[in-house]
């Protein structure tokens, strides 16, 4: 660590690794020239680390320059003007140290608006930004049809067994095919837009702040992910990941509960900055944008199973299969609002 130190020129005072993220690895630094968040990146994940930093810097460029006032994580330069460190096989970056906290439970609606309110905001700010500049760190991410048809391949070449156990949650995913028809209609749409999207909108991923007992959301981070997208990528992964108490991990389905006082705090927060942005055909497809999301996570998690665990991995026999199930539940959940 010491001479990535050097390379920015930090006497570094003290430093501790955060474990909140799940990908890369991430340090809280103390120096003779203030805090700093240093990350490495994983390379395995993020196949090609200089476009995340590319499409990190044109952003940060542009914010300068239009909106200085926008908190944002902007990279930290080492003594050779880079931003991006390669050292014995890895990919490091600093950023200054917005101070606050990120959570990873939702305790109450206030919170999910905040975040919603966190990454509209981002890509409203971002509404001028020429978004043909971003590359995409990671291709097809949210490309619907492209996981249907990777899941239409593990049920016929996965391993056979577990085909054979899985009939049922197989036959749901397939008879909700339509998601993927109005996914196809959607994305090509003469009102449908690409924006700069988040495409990761978890809770976690929005720095909190409390001041006089209040809480209130300051900024989006973890920006990874950021690429050109559909706003239904942001809304659904907010409606997945926001609207129940319980993660994707859970075993027991009767906990998957959607809340609907925190999908109404979802719309309000998000529309705050985007009701004006949306085309009418775009705000119709505000309630699908959970749908898609969701019903995507549950393919690529039965696929993966279907396909002995090769992306997701799984630290016991059936974890994709509690996933998939977990999603299906929340689907069924998640339709009861509308």
């Amino acid at each position: 660590m010491q001479e990535i130190f050097n390379l920015y020129g930090w006497q570094v005072s003290s430093y501790e690794q955060i474990h909140q993220g799940l990908i890369n690895r991430t340090y809280s630094i103390q120096t003779n020239k203030g805090a700093y968040i240093l990350q490495s990146i994983n390379h395995k994940v993020f196949k090609d680390p200089a476009a995340i930093d590319a499409n990190v810097k044109t952003i940060s460029s542009y914010l300068k320059i239009n909106n200085p006032n926008y908190l944002f994580t902007h990279l930290v330069s080492t003594l050779n003007g880079n931003t991006l460190v390669q050292w014995e096989g890895s990919y490091y970056r600093a950023f200054h140290k917005i101070e606050g906290y990120a959570l990873s439970v939702l305790e109450n609606e206030n919170q999910v608006e905040q975040a919603a309110n966190q990454f509209a905001g981002f890509t409203h700010v971002l509404k001028n930004f020429p978004v043909n500049q971003l590359k995409d760190t990671l291709p097809d991410f949210h490309n619907l049809s492209l996981r249907y048809h990777q899941f239409s391949e593990a049920i016929v070449k996965g391993n056979t067994e577990r085909i054979n156990d899985t009939k049922e949650a197989i036959s749901f995913l397939a008879s909700h095919k339509k998601y993927v028809d109005i996914y196809s209609a959607f994305i090509h749409h003469a009102e449908v837009k690409k924006r700069v999207t988040h495409h990761d909108t978890k809770i976690s991923n929005v720095l909190f702040q409390k001041n006089n007992g209040i809480e209130k959301a300051i900024c989006v981070i973890d920006l990874d992910t950021v690429m050109a997208g559909y706003f239904i990528s942001d809304v659904g992964d907010m409606c997945r990941t926001c609207l129940c108490n319980v993660s994707e991990e859970e075993k027991n389905l009767n906990k998957v509960v959607v809340d609907a006082s925190k999908w109404k705090a979802l719309e309000k927060g998000y529309l705050h900055f985007m009701q004006d942005e949306l085309s009418s055909f775009e705000r119709d497809h505000f309630f699908y944008a959970g749908q898609f999301m969701i019903y995507m996570q549950a393919l690529r998690f039965l696929s993966d199973h279907l396909n002995n665990d090769q992306y997701y991995g799984a630290k016991y026999e059936g974890q994709n299969l509690v996933r998939t199930l977990n999603q299906i539940q929340l689907l069924e959940e998640y339709n009861k609002l509308n």
